[in-house]
């Protein structure tokens, strides 16, 4: 019996398995997932510190009257901590400075006017003063020991500048899982061959490595013939070596879909084969006892490539310890009839509208070989099975790719 799409996603969800940590230096961190939590060694600033060029005062001189202040010295970014020795003075303070003692509020040099007295330089404010004005205060952004950064967080630019911050030198991260990607058929000739008029270049299994690549995972891939011995002989060995399988093709109804007798007979435990979806109808999902997780994807390119980014990524993402994050919605452009029984996931372009909604542009498609289809499109707008019509401004789950 055929699953439908919500019951395979939670089945394949069912089966995520920890890959475990490692720890790298917070450079090489960048794409992966956090796996422990990073506290602040100190506030967010560290100092009252100086966001404009310009002089500090005390405000209290500023209220008595007094407009001129002559300069005591000049406190540089970088430079330690000085001290205004008369309060009817000020200190030339420049930004990303700490804000000398005994003055509270930075006047920026755009609001004031230098003169020269005797060699003393001093300054005539021009402009209102509020107490407290250019200064970022100690720990006004984060309080000392304030978890930053989370467990499952993707750490990005700005997360690799918060580790930098806090001087974490070294992070734990999720492990990258170890895949195979395995492609099927003795129509596929290499990349770099001219095909004879009945073959075609493997093409499947370089979209599924690329996907992974922008996962920060690089699989082994290995082409098998449509041959039970062969493909057990060169399976056998990757079941101590990998911990998911990611194939293309032979496992519809084809007198040469070979591959999920040959799974079975390696011992793998099948959870399901067939989905209520299109494309990706033949979608085969098991799993080896102590082994790796096995996506058995269709042939067809589109059908694959969808199956990815529906069901491969988020168990990879959940193995790593990601946090979940939901599907988006958009909004259909044309009305979209679609006569089976199954729920269907259509190519999109995605388009941000004014109004703040996205938009979903149907593309031209000719079913699940087209894979120039995929060239136009962003994203699969996933049609539910228990409606025919779907009319042009309903708004319905997306699932990107780019």
């Amino acid at each position: 019996m055929m699953l439908t799409v919500a019951a395979a996603y939670t089945a394949v969800l069912q089966t995520v398995r920890d890959m475990g940590t490692e720890v790298l230096p917070f450079e090489a961190a960048t794409g992966r997932v956090l796996r422990e939590p990073v506290r602040a060694d100190r506030p967010f600033p560290p100092f009252d510190r100086v966001t404009m060029d310009g002089i500090a005062i005390l405000y209290d001189s500023f209220a008595r009257g007094q407009q001129i202040f002559g300069v005591e010295d000049i406190q540089a970014a970088g430079a330690p901590r000085l001290q205004l020795s008369n309060t009817a003075n000020c200190i030339e303070v420049m930004t990303g400075a700490i804000l000398p003692e005994l003055t509270d509020t930075v006047i920026p040099y755009e609001q004031l006017e230098a003169s020269d007295h005797g060699g003393f330089r001093r300054f005539a404010i021009a402009g209102d003063v509020t107490l407290g004005q250019n200064v970022h205060r100690k720990g006004s952004d984060v309080a000392e020991d304030t978890v930053l950064l989370s467990p499952g967080m993707l750490i990005g630019p700005a997360e690799a500048g918060v580790l930098a911050t806090v001087g974490k030198t070294q992070v734990q991260v999720a492990r990258l899982p170890r895949v195979a990607v395995i492609a099927t058929g003795d129509e596929l000739v290499p990349v770099a061959a001219t095909p004879e008029e009945h073959q075609v270049r493997i093409s499947n299994i370089y979209s599924l490595m690329a996907s992974l690549q922008q996962c920060g995972i690089t699989a082994v891939y290995i082409h098998l013939s449509d041959e039970e011995a062969v493909m057990r002989e060169r399976l056998e060995p990757l079941l101590q070596e990998t911990d998911v399988w990611i194939s293309s093709g032979a496992v519809s109804a084809g007198k040469f879909d070979h591959l999920p007798a040959v799974l079975q007979r390696l011992g793998m435990q099948q959870i399901f084969h067939k989905v209520q979806q299109r494309p990706g109808k033949p979608f085969l999902f098991g799993t080896f006892t102590g082994g790796p997780v096995v996506f058995a994807l269709p042939g067809n390119p589109v059908s694959g490539f969808m199956c990815f980014y529906r069901y491969v990524l988020p168990w990879l993402k959940a193995a790593m310890g990601a946090q979940e994050t939901a599907p988006a919605y958009a909004v259909l452009q044309e009305k979209v009839t679609f006569n089976p029984s199954l729920e269907y996931y259509l190519p999109v372009k995605l388009q941000s509208l004014p109004d703040g909604t996205t938009a979903a542009v149907p593309q031209p498609y000719h079913g699940s070989g087209d894979l120039a289809s995929l060239l136009s499109a962003d994203a699969f707008m996933a049609l539910p099975q228990d409606k025919h019509v779907f009319e042009k401004g309903s708004c319905y789950p997306v699932w990107k790719f780019r």
